[in-house]
């Protein structure tokens, strides 16, 4: 396989790796939080797609740094390669293969932080919210269903973990409603499974 197959490999692989923990945040730059959950399917194949990454890069390395054969004289026959096939293409093809393997861990720089400001609540329409959530699978995830819950008025407090695919919402019930909690949270695109309501 030449260089350049084995470069494309292992960036596609690299980026597959990740596309779960991408897609969320390309639903936040376009604007459409449907999309955020369209390939979360992908998240149990991540280990495998690092490791093929690993080994195709690994094997690119291997061949641009292996001696290569001299003709009768002595010579190095390989003429000068093109910037696709030199090192320093290699290198930049590596870091952001890199890159893209390490996004589930840096993802959420680029959601806004959410902060809101709550005015005076009288304590008995203060509503605990727990739904179980379908389909998280990075913090890229939390924050893109953080996000679309903020957006509601009301919101108090949200603190989404993808780890036990849960959110806990404390809101105002005078403000807004587990309806309206479930639906925002069900426009990522990840589905609501299960809620418990508390007072």
């Amino acid at each position: 396989m030449s260089p350049g197959k084995l470069m494309s490999a292992g960036v596609f692989t690299a980026i597959a790796a990740s596309l779960c923990c991408i897609t969320p945040v390309l639903a936040l730059i376009a604007g459409s939080g449907s999309i955020a959950s369209s390939f979360s399917w992908i998240e149990p194949a991540r280990p495998y797609l690092i490791g093929v990454t690993i080994a195709v890069l690994g094997f690119a390395w291997y061949q641009k740094l292996k001696r290569k054969p001299l003709d009768e004289c002595g010579c190095d026959t390989e003429e000068k390669p093109t910037f696709i096939q030199s090192k320093t293409f290699l290198v930049i093809i590596t870091i952001f293969a890199a890159l893209m393997i390490s996004f589930p861990s840096y993802a959420i720089i680029f959601f806004p932080k959410n902060k809101k400001e709550v005015g005076v609540v009288e304590q008995s329409a203060i509503q605990t919210l727990e739904v179980n959530i379908k389909g998280m699978s990075c913090k890229a995830c939390e924050a893109e269903v953080n996000h679309e819950i903020y957006k509601l008025p009301g919101i108090i407090q949200s603190t989404v973990a993808y780890e036990k695919r849960n959110a806990i919402i404390q809101f105002d019930s005078t403000k807004t409603t587990l309806r309206k909690i479930i639906e925002a949270v069900q426009t990522t695109g990840y589905k609501v499974i299960d809620h418990s309501l508390k007072n």
